[in-house]
């Protein structure tokens, strides 16, 4: 295991599986504690982590809602005294509709989770940073949170949403030690993208096309990314969406 975030904490939220999962194992292997957030009980993240002789807890938490959020951030501090870094990644693709036909239920709840829980969850983690005098928070938006994606309204403007108050908070809290950036993934291999394909062949080589590369991404593609932005390396990296990716060509 590596010493680069030795006595640093990590906040991973949708840590339970896909990116997020990935996310919290490498910043273990970076010697991070970490807190795996999902809304789901889930005890296979933490027991990676173990089996790599890291240190985690896990908190369950719907980032849509304050006190739950509060109640994350609580608990972060209690067992471990500290905040160092975010990754704010817990999301949902919602229904696969077009705009006239996307319904208000769906709307509302996509961008509770995936927009307003990325500004909850800064909210309560920026105080915390702030004590450190130093720290960094990663927002996941989407490769939809810089094109458009027919047929998913909520979710893609979610995303650029996203990318907008990201930047805002990054001109907001750089000049006092932490840098905000969000990152954009491609099409990765993960349970959301095996929901929206059905795994039918057709629908994955349909979702690979649109890939130069010709594959999917992987979660540790976007860890390794998420993990570098966090780090020393990228010091000077504030503000930015980077976008992971095989080159997509969606327009």
């Amino acid at each position: 295991m590596e010493t680069t975030f030795k006595n640093k904490v990590a906040i991973v939220t949708g840590g339970a599986s896909g990116i997020g999962r990935a996310t919290a194992l490498a910043f273990v292997k970076k010697g991070a504690k970490v807190v795996v957030v999902d809304w789901t009980e889930n005890e296979e993240t933490l027991n990676l982590i173990k089996n790599l002789g890291g240190e985690a807890i896990f908190v369950k938490c719907d980032v849509s809602k304050s006190a739950d959020v509060k109640a994350m951030i609580e608990k972060t501090i209690a067992k471990f005294g500290r905040l160092d870094y975010a990754y704010n990644n817990a999301g949902i693709e919602g229904a696969s509709a077009s705009t006239l036909d996307c319904s208000e239920e769906n709307w509302d709840k996509t961008i509770a989770v995936n927009l307003k829980g990325i500004w909850l969850c800064m909210k309560y983690e920026i105080p915390e940073i702030l004590k450190q005098g130093k720290g960094a928070i990663i927002n996941c938006s989407s490769v939809a949170g810089v094109v458009g994606f027919a047929g998913l309204p909520a979710y893609v403007a979610s995303k650029h949403g996203v990318v907008g108050l990201t930047k805002t908070a990054a001109l907001e809290y750089a000049k006092l030690g932490i840098r905000v950036n969000a990152v954009c993934p491609g099409v990765i291999q993960t349970p959301m993208i095996d929901r929206l394909t059905g795994n039918s062949k057709e629908a994955v080589e349909q979702f690979t096309g649109l890939e130069p590369i010709g594959r999917f991404g992987q979660p540790e593609e976007i860890a390794n990314a998420v993990v570098w932005m966090c780090s020393d390396e990228a010091s000077f990296v504030t503000g930015h969406a980077m976008v992971v990716d095989g080159g997509f060509v969606a327009q």
